[in-house]
């Protein structure tokens, strides 16, 4: 049961974020209802994040540091979940109602966390949420994906209910850890879902470090390894055609999930899960009810 206070702790994978980190540190420590701790994991930076996250935990003792060896170059997908478990271990045993994966590059109000543990406090199905991520564009604001579908929270801010957590056994370390702990959440009777009215800011945008095809490519081996199925993956990627640059993103999502095919990348083992995504997906091509058409 959860009290009236519930606590949650935070972990922050982080890899080079020294220019963006500060704001984030800013944004925690100014909370309302302050994480019973924070776990920030320092990926092997070059640059001055491990200071500033060094400074931050002589400051506060609720936040602790990991410092991880620099492997040499950043690891798409599977990398930032071995940085996330490194800090998962620090606090695996501690008592918690709520667990938040967030990101080193946000900015958010001081009331972000309050309210987001409201909306857990307000549907006791809502397994896993989080806000709405948005940025600045030649001076405007603008919502970041705003086209995903209703079911999704963007991985650079989740949070996950204790028994939601349990349920799924956590999150593998791989390319699509931010769809399979949805999918099996919604497939074990959680809600999912991200809360428009609640903004955090991202400084650094998705895909900058790495360009829109490798991001595309990433995407697409991710859905891959999740067990989409291949007419949905076609019809998704010929939308995405139409997407800007023309034919990147499309074409780079579908080059990561045929490659799934002739590579060593590893499927989920899960049958049942698999056999969720593809029912669920191929009801949304027959224009059906399913968690792809609750928008």
């Amino acid at each position: 049961m959860i009290g009236v206070t519930p606590s949650y702790i935070i972990i922050t994978p982080a890899r080079n974020e020294g220019q963006n980190l500060q704001t984030t540190i800013d944004s925690v420590v100014a909370q309302t209802l302050r994480p019973r701790t924070w776990v920030i994991v320092d990926d092997g930076s070059t640059d001055n994040t491990g200071k500033l996250i060094d400074a931050a935990a002589q400051q506060h003792s609720w936040i602790k540091v990991v410092h991880r060896p620099d492997r040499g170059f950043r690891k798409q997908g599977g990398g930032v979940m071995e940085t996330f478990h490194d800090g998962f271990k620090l606090v695996a045993s501690e008592s918690w109602d709520f667990l938040v994966k967030l990101d080193g590059d946000l900015s958010f109000d001081p009331d972000y966390f309050e309210k987001c543990l409201g909306q857990f406090a307000d549907d006791p199905k809502l397994g896993v949420g989080g806000g709405s991520i948005y940025s600045k564009v030649d001076g405007i604001t603008v919502e970041d994906s705003p086209d995903d579908p209703s079911f999704h929270v963007r991985g650079a801010t989740k949070i996950y209910r204790r028994a939601t957590w349990d349920a799924i056994g956590g999150l593998i370390q791989a390319p699509g850890w931010d769809s399979l702990d949805e999918l099996k959440a919604n497939m074990l009777g959680w809600k999912t879902r991200s809360f428009r009215d609640l903004r955090l800011f991202q400084h650094r945008g998705t895909g900058a470090v790495d360009g829109t095809w490798k991001t595309s490519v990433k995407n697409g081996r991710a859905n891959y390894v999740v067990g989409y199925h291949p007419l949905f993956m076609v019809c998704k990627c010929v939308r995405r055609l139409l997407e800007r640059p023309y034919g990147v993103v499309g074409a780079g999502l579908l080059y990561g999930y045929l490659s799934g095919y002739f590579s060593s990348t590893k499927r989920i083992r899960e049958a049942n899960v698999i056999s969720y995504v593809r029912r669920e997906q191929m009801r949304r091509l027959f224009f059906r009810e399913s968690i792809w058409a609750q928008k």
